[in-house]
Parts: structure tokens; C-alpha cells; sequence
């Protein structure tokens, strides 16, 4: 990736736009409001407009005060939300202290990092297992039969999916989390506006998760599903945590491998770099995760008059964190726009910039992608590109649908 040198005038930046995040990142956009308006008001034609926040320790200040910078207030999304709405699809992503708190440590102790480490040996079965299909042909699409099928068989044995039923919950993620995307988008319908992403898809999920709560309560076992049907939750809190858990458990890990994979292709110095030394692995994930930055921000609400980077908020205004831009932010990256699977330190901020938010399953997600680039490389020779990656149109989630590839196996 060649790193951004032209200024772009402010006048042509949009961040609310989606198409401009079709084609790739615009990452010349994010260097200039870092160098000229790192706090920059961006109008939006279907909503009131919002500050965005693009420098590395600006971002850190808005999500280590969740007092003044809210999750509560308007929800992460950038939707202009009405009051009754935000409360029928609030999840703890939507949620300050002490609720959220409480509701992360039903779960907290499952995804330590020492607590992961138990699924350790079904990765590696599970990532043999879906090579010995993919690699069974010498042309495939790598999203649907690996990146997207790993993370997925891995999560639904920890959530409590059945293994037969897992594709239902990527189809249903799909169409949730790519709502911008004309693939997957359901229309404009008020009559969505109370579900998550104002999408038909969130009461399919919200079904097949109750379908699953019905079965634990009569034959329990040791899952997420089981643990959270018993729990002291109202049917929303456990409708919209089945929701948050089926989605995040997915796709974070399954875009960060796509692009780990594409940026391997792009870099080959660096595939042959991480096949002969295997200590980079931990490196690698990292460098993965941040150079794909699977979400590219979260939203907070000003809960009061205040002030970032010299620039004057006011209360109830919207203030988005871009972690793309936290990721290539050159004060804290040297070469950002390098991709280097020894990269040390990577203070990336993929998982969250600290702050009662930061992603609970960040364990996981770094214990699979370095599993299977491990397995990965040691099972081909060869690995090419045979067309274009097809992207999602969405300017939150940085999104590959589609990535067919050309393999030589060993």
C-alpha cells in the first residue's frame, strides 16, 4: 500500500458516504483530517452530521470517558435513533457502566486468554479439516470456504450452535452487518427501526436464538447458550446478546483472515518472512488485525458541552472514532502504510483503545488467525489472486465477500 502523500481539500471528504469505501480505503481522507481537522464536522444528508475523530490519542480520550463520550445515549451506530428505538436494540456494545459491566461478566471469564487456550486443539482440527475440502480443488473462493467457515465452526461449538446450522448464522450476519450493501440490504422500512441495523434479519436471529435457549434449558450444557438462558436477563437483553455474540464471534475474525491473506499476496517478501521464521506468528495476527481494521469506528454521544483537540462539542452531538485512521496514525506507526508481519511494538486499536469497551473476544480472535496461518502455510506452496476482491459497501465494517484465489498445494 503506498502511503498517502496528495492533500485532499476537506470539501470532498464524506465519511458518511458508503461508496467511498467500496473500492478500498480511503485512506488519503484519514491522512489529511489527522495533518488539517482531526476533530472534523462531517454533514450527512440522512442525518444530523457528526464529528469525526481520526488521531491515535484523541481516539483513546473519547473511549476512556465513557462519562462525557457516550455509548448510551444514541448507541454505536450512526443512525439518528429515536429514544424508544435505542432501548429495543441496545446490547452492552450500547450500554455505559455499571449495566454494561455487569452484563460483560456473565461472559468475561470464558475468554481470558488463559480460558481460550482450552480451544486451542479444536482450531487446529477445524482448520485441517475445512483445508482438506478447500484444497481438494486448485481454484475456490476463499472467503466462503475458509475465512468465513473457520471462525464460525470454532464459535458455534463455544456459543452452543449446532454444527449443521452454522451457515445460518452467517447468512443472517451477512445481511445484518452488510445492510449498506445492495447484496444484502433490506430496504428502508420504519416498521425495523426498534431491531439492531433496522434489519428484518435481527428477529430471524433473535428466533433461531431463542430456538437454541429452549433446547439448553431442557438438556443444559457447558456452552454460551446454556449459561446465558439461565441468567437474570429480560428476553431483550438475551435476544440482543445472542444477536452481538453470533455476529462478532464471525466476522471480525473471518475479515481480518481474508485480509491477512490478501496482504500476504500483496506482500510476498512477508509470506516468505512468516513461513520460514513461525515466531512471528503472534506478530503476524497483529499485524493482520490492524492493517484489515475489521470495524472501521464506533459512535459515542457528547453527554455534556466539551472540548477535544481544541475543538468546542456540544452536548447530544455525535462523535465517531475511526480505528482505521488510529491504525495508520503516523505518530504512533513508523512506515504505517507498511505491511510487516514483524511489527514491534503494534499498539493497533482493532480490538478497542482501552476503555470499559474493549472487545472480549480479542483472545480468540488473535489465538485463530495465528492457528491458521500456521496451518496455512505449511499445507500450500503457492497462492494467487484469480480476480478482484469483491468488497462490502459499508463505511463501518471493512468488509471482502468475495476473494477467488488460484492454490498449488504441498
Amino acid at each position: 500500500m503506498t502511503e498517502p502523500t496528495t492533500t485532499v481539500p476537506l470539501s470532498e471528504i464524506d465519511l458518511s458516504d458508503h461508496d467511498a469505501f467500496v473500492e478500498r480505503v480511503p485512506h488519503e481522507w484519514f491522512t489529511t483530517l489527522r495533518r488539517e481537522d482531526p476533530v472534523h464536522w462531517n454533514d450527512e444528508t440522512d442525518g444530523s452530521g457528526f464529528w469525526a475523530v481520526t488521531r491515535y490519542e484523541d481516539i483513546r480520550a473519547v473511549h476512556r470517558n465513557p462519562g462525557v463520550f457516550s455509548s448510551e445515549l444514541g448507541g454505536t451506530s450512526l443512525e439518528d435513533i429515536d429514544p424508544e428505538y435505542i432501548e429495543g436494540r441496545k446490547s452492552m456494545l450500547d450500554m455505559d457502566p455499571p449495566r454494561h459491566d455487569e452484563l460483560r461478566g456473565m461472559l468475561n471469564r470464558r475468554f481470558t486468554a488463559r480460558a481460550v487456550r482450552v480451544w486451542e486443539d479444536k482450531i487446529r482440527n477445524v482448520t485441517e479439516e475445512v483445508l482438506d475440502l478447500a484444497l481438494e480443488k486448485d481454484e475456490f473462493e476463499f472467503v466462503g470456504e475458509i475465512s468465513s467457515e473457520i471462525p464460525m465452526q470454532v464459535f458455534a461449538e463455544i456459543l452452543g450452535v449446532p454444527h449443521e446450522e452454522r451457515r445460518t448464522i452467517i447468512d443472517l450476519g451477512d445481511r445484518l452487518l452488510g445492510n449498506q450493501d445492495p447484496e444484502y440490504a433490506s430496504g428502508e422500512d420504519d416498521a425495523h427501526r426498534h431491531l439492531p441495523f433496522s434489519s428484518p434479519a435481527a428477529m430471524e436471529m433473535f428466533e433461531f436464538g431463542r430456538g437454541l435457549a429452549a433446547e439448553r434449558r431442557k438438556a443444559p450444557r457447558d456452552d454460551v447458550v446454556t449459561q446465558l438462558a439461565t441468567e437474570p436477563l429480560t428476553q431483550q437483553e438475551y435476544d440482543v446478546y445472542f444477536l452481538l455474540l453470533a455476529t462478532a464471534g464471525n466476522e471480525t475474525t473471518r475479515h481480518t483472515i481474508t485480509h491477512g491473506m490478501l496482504a500476504l499476496m500483496e506482500n510476498p517478501d512477508q509470506l516468505e518472512r512468516l513461513r520460514s521464521d513461525r515466531s512471528l506468528l503472534d506478530s503476524a495476527a497483529n499485524e493482520m488485525l490492524r492493517w484489515a481494521t475489521p470495524v472501521y469506528h464506533f459512535r459515542r454521544t457528547a453527554a455534556e458541552d466539551t472540548e477535544l483537540a481544541d475543538t468546542k462539542i456540544s452536548a447530544g452531538d455525535k462523535v465517531t472514532t475511526w480505528f482505521v485512521s488510529a491504525n495508520f496514525d503516523e505518530s504512533v506507526f513508523d512506515d504505517p502504510h507498511t505491511f510487516d508481519v514483524g511489527r514491534d511494538p503494534n499498539r493497533h486499536v482493532s480490538f478497542g483503545p482501552g476503555g470499559v469497551h474493549t472487545c472480549m473476544g480479542s483472545h480468540l480472535a488473535r489465538l485463530e488467525v495465528g492457528i491458521v496461518f500456521d496451518i496455512l502455510l505449511d499445507r500450500i506452496d503457492e497462492i494467487e489472486l484469480t480476480g478482484p476482491p469483491e468488497r462490502l459497501r459499508s463505511n463501518f465494517f471493512n468488509g471482502i465477500k468475495r476473494m477467488p484465489v488460484r492454490v498449488s498445494p504441498k
